[in-house]
């Protein structure tokens, strides 16, 4: 059994190629907000308030319409499938069985169809990215409803792909088929490599219908170029307006967009710097919740990922206002380190640490810490 996301993330590491742990593990740039969602949340220090009898904290919640055993969502992670056999699919059957909601990725190798068909699709969101092609987009959105499910999150916070450093000296970026430099990588991880060539999904499935690449590696070069990269609110009004299910904005970091996005009348907004892959320098959406959360006030949902390693982390957002959170590498470590059951030990970490920190803090439920926000919490500065 996983008994720390830092032992999953060193058996994913182990475990598979390394072009492919790297498009996992790694950021953009000089990889300083990747470190900085960690370094922010290692920051904050709880102030526990004693003799509250809280010795069985209720952790159960409802996100976005959808309840949840403890505030935690699956975060949409690309291409999770190569990770290991049933990959997407695995990890949607382990958040429904840990009482969770998963939020597909648009680039899953699992279609959308397929991951609907193995769970209850009322658990799933959908990633939705907006193409130039309009017409994908639009079929993508019916697909998806088709599908049932009924809370579909878009992400717009990239418009283009940066420089990540990794993915350029492992040889994956911009690659448009499996060279010999990614194949003698492959060739390293035998178990991997064996479990790979038996999957029957070895391509982006959601993309198979709109002529984006007949390869894995094909279809990664063609998703830059098909993001539309000038999307404005305009476009989220138009989706707005013809989307009946809930529809959730991820990306955003600052207050008068989150304001801007309950003016709009969406369901919720994922306060998000892409876990450190996009915009290097950008602040962590922990440090900008505070903000975010005095400007809409009630109005709409606000959660927040990048960084969560621990449950205790996630305690914090909750403290600080946040209604929950998602995690994305811890999941797919877990995936690479063990499949289906590795997605469960992770889950099993963050509940188990969720109810430890909320005993130790004398908070009874999820309410009782959203409430006191900043009271249990204090800043520690670095000396």
């Amino acid at each position: 059994m996983v008994i720390s996301v830092e032992d999953a993330r060193l058996a994913a590491r182990r475990g598979v190629p390394r072009w492919l742990f790297d498009y996992v593990d790694g950021g953009s740039g000089a990889e300083a907000t990747l470190r900085r969602n960690i370094a922010a949340l290692a920051r904050l220090g709880f102030l526990p308030s004693v003799l509250r009898g809280a010795a069985s904290p209720d952790t159960g919640t409802t996100l976005f319409g959808i309840p949840h055993r403890f505030p935690v969502i699956l975060a949409p992670v690309g291409m999770a499938g190569m990770l290991s056999p049933g990959g997407e699919i695995s990890a949607a059957i382990a958040a429904t069985r840990a009482g969770l909601s998963m939020c597909v990725s648009h680039f899953a190798l699992a279609s959308i169809e397929d991951v609907a068909a193995a769970v209850d699709p009322a658990r799933l969101m959908f990633q939705l990215y907006l193409f130039r092609d309009r017409a994908v987009t639009r079929d993508m959105v019916v697909r998806a409803w088709a599908a049932g499910v009924r809370t579909l999150v878009v992400t717009v916070d990239t418009p283009v792909t940066p420089l990540r450093p990794r993915d350029a000296r492992n040889g994956f970026r911009g690659s448009t088929h499996l060279s010999g430099r990614l194949a003698t990588q492959c060739l390293l991880r035998p178990r991997w490599l064996y479990g790979a060539l038996r999957r029957p999904n070895r391509i982006i499935r959601n993309l198979a219908p709109y002529g984006m690449g007949d390869t894995l590696f094909a279809q990664a070069a063609a998703i830059g170029r098909a993001i539309d990269p000038a999307i404005g609110w305009d476009d989220i009004a138009a989706l707005r307006e013809s989307w009946k299910g809930r529809l959730v904005v991820k990306g955003l970091l600052r207050p008068d967009d989150t304001e801007r996005a309950a003016a709009a009348g969406l369901d919720g907004v994922i306060l998000s710097n892409h876990g450190g892959r996009q915009l290097d320098g950008a602040v962590s959406s922990i440090e900008t919740l505070a903000a975010c959360r005095a400007a809409v006030g009630g109005r709409i949902e606000l959660c927040v990922d990048g960084g969560f390693r621990h449950g205790a982390d996630v305690v914090k957002a909750l403290a600080l206002g946040a209604h929950g959170v998602l995690i994305g590498r811890p999941w797919a470590y877990g995936l690479a380190a063990g499949g289906i059951e590795g997605v469960t030990d992770i889950l099993t970490l963050f509940h188990d640490g969720i109810r430890s920190s909320m005993t130790l803090l004398g908070a009874p439920d999820i309410a009782d810490l959203r409430e006191a926000r900043c009271d249990r919490l204090a800043s520690i500065t670095d000396k």
